[in-house]
């Protein structure tokens, strides 16, 4: 007799079609060899996948099942504390007033540095617990608090060992130019990430992406067009910090390079949404970042207008302090207006294509991977009308029960 795990008589199931939710109410979910076997009406699923049987067996009456968040863009690994920061902002002083005050990421470089590789990955550890806690079952973490060839590849594998210990799959990307250091001017600091990083990242088979912080000021679109096209002749798939606080010409880059995604995009236009669609490159929204720094939201009216899959991460770093995917879903409602349907698709089918996952991630369907949340609300649309609390009650891994709050 074959093993599986059963969720059964679910208020609502969310389940992810090519183009809409496709919800199901009264539903059950079966998982065998970690993924989806039956996902329906619970008479039908448990017709033909019995609880008697089931090695485990969870009762989600009165709740919502859905896919596990995704979470495509964070700067997870880290050290040190930058509290304080969050104090000045609230006193008026902008991000690059900060950082020119010796704050910012060259703070958190320096710690980094300063950090071995065993508090990188306890740190690491700690927070996915805290993703895990709010259904993210798959994440995205970058380096960049590095820049320098040891410590970005010290970065690099504690994301390898985190991942290797933590139930959520962690997605390496590798970020060299997130900053210039000091005493480094732009085009030497290009120089060093192409001909000093890069090689070593991609001959020990480190990281999966290569992103740039294109923006003005820090590299510009044709630096940031080196470094992406030495990282994709290595074989890291190009991604872009594009439109942040000024619109410089990322997003097109982004479009250019046939990248993975274009993120952030508080700045970018119609014309830059219509050339990501075109392009096929997925619009990565983080609403929490605009929430830290009291800016305007991006609009994603404009990406699903040009017939976009829109994304929405959290940005998890030490400016924009949230682990909750959940948080960003109901940011992506309240700050950005997406209805529910479509910020948790976007936390989900968006943000897999944002990692390149199109192989069913993000989707309850037969055949794709059993990664789901349970929550403790009637039908999706409580997830962000009952915003600032978690709903999480449950998350399976592959079928297996990796968080239990009851």
């Amino acid at each position: 007799m074959t093993e599986y795990t059963l969720v059964h008589d679910a208020a609502q199931l969310v389940r992810n079609g090519d183009n809409g939710l496709d919800t199901v109410s009264g539903a059950a979910v079966a998982v065998e060899d970690g993924h989806v076997v039956a996902a329906g009406p619970t008479d039908e699923v448990v017709r033909a996948y019995p609880g008697e049987n089931a090695v485990v067996a969870v009762d989600a009456g009165g709740k919502t099942v859905l896919p596990g968040f995704v979470d495509p863009h964070t700067h997870a690994v880290f050290a040190g504390d930058r509290a304080d920061e969050f104090t000045d902002k609230l006193r008026g002083k902008t991000y690059q007033e900060i950082a020119a005050a010796g704050g910012g990421i060259l703070r958190t470089v320096r710690a980094v540095r300063e950090a071995t590789r065993e508090t990188l990955v306890e740190n690491l550890l700690s927070q996915l617990d805290g993703m895990l806690a709010h259904g993210t079952t798959t994440a995205e973490v970058k380096s960049g608090y590095g820049l320098r060839p040891d410590t970005e590849t010290k970065l690099l594998e504690a994301i390898r060992e985190a991942d290797d210990r933590h139930p959520i799959d962690l997605v390496p990307t590798f970020m060299g130019a997130h900053a210039v250091p000091d005493d480094w001017s732009t085009d030497d600091y290009v120089d060093h990430v192409i001909e000093d990083q890069l090689p070593v990242v991609a001959d020990r088979g480190l990281a999966e992406f290569c992103d740039v912080f294109c923006e003005a000021g820090i590299f510009s679109v044709e630096q940031s067009r080196r470094i992406l096209t030495a990282g994709r002749d290595y074989g890291l798939t190009p991604k872009v910090h594009a439109e942040e606080f000024e619109r410089i010409g990322g997003a097109e880059l982004a479009a250019e390079l046939g990248a993975a995604s274009a993120d952030h995009l508080l700045e970018a236009t119609a014309a830059d949404a219509q050339a990501l669609a075109r392009a096929d490159v997925v619009p990565v929204l983080l609403p929490g970042t605009a929430f830290a720094l009291a800016a305007d939201y991006a609009d994603p009216d404009q990406f699903a207008a040009a017939g976009a899959e829109v994304a929405i991460a959290t940005d998890f770093n030490p400016n924009c302090f949230s682990q909750s995917m959940e948080f960003a879903v109901d940011l992506a409602c309240h700050g950005m207006r997406m209805e529910p349907g479509s910020a948790i698709r976007a936390a989900t089918v968006g943000a897999a294509a944002a990692i390149t996952r199109r192989d069913g991630l993000g989707r309850l369907r037969e055949g794709h991977p059993g990664d789901l949340v349970i929550a403790d609300v009637p039908d999706c649309e409580h997830l962000p009308y009952n915003f600032g609390v978690s709903t999480v009650e449950t998350v399976l891994k592959a079928g297996e029960v990796v968080y239990d709050a009851r």
